[in-house]
């Protein structure tokens, strides 16, 4: 109902919500005059509280998606998530850890957070699980192959894994 005069909103009478705090509802522009010096601290109270709340609030994901494990948005810094050579999912450290935590109290082979598949115990093991998942046109594990590539030196391999990411997204 309306804030000023308790005017319901009926077939013929729409309610418009103010815009700056949108708790109060007005049937016309002259209630909204006649409410506001009792409407006016209260709304740039909430006004501002919803302003906060826009600006504060964690962003539902980033451009990195989401950990596949606690479904929280990776980290936009880069030594915070770790792709995972097996199964070419990136995974928060924080799962990461957790997951190594486990594996070392309960004495276990150490396996990927995310598909249980043992960890390679050295690079040559991990290089074949990622060129397995090229292989099977995996556009995470071809990105991550152009990553290796760029820090290696050599761009035109980078581009070439690159190119070939973005062609398996599309």
């Amino acid at each position: 109902c309306c804030a000023a005069c308790g005017t319901a909103e009926v077939d013929d009478i729409n309610l418009k919500t103010c815009t700056a705090c949108k708790s109060v509802r007005y049937c016309s522009i002259k209630c909204q005059k006649h409410h506001r010096p009792k409407h006016k601290r209260e709304c740039k109270k909430r006004a501002a509280e919803l302003r906060d709340e826009i600006l504060f609030k964690q962003p539902e994901s980033s451009h990195e998606g989401d950990c596949p494990i606690c479904f929280l948005p990776l980290p936009l810094v880069e030594n915070k998530s770790i792709v995972m050579s097996c199964c070419s999912k990136k995974i928060c450290r924080g799962c990461a850890y957790a997951n190594q935590v486990r594996e070392l109290e309960g004495k276990l082979q150490q396996k990927c957070a995310f598909c249980r598949h043992p960890v390679p115990h050295t690079e040559e093991e991990a290089m074949k699980h990622i060129m397995k998942r090229v292989e099977a046109n995996d556009p995470a594990a071809m990105c991550h192959m152009g990553v290796r590539c760029h820090l290696g030196g050599d761009i035109e391999g980078a581009f070439l894994y690159w190119t070939k990411a973005a062609d398996a997204y599309s």
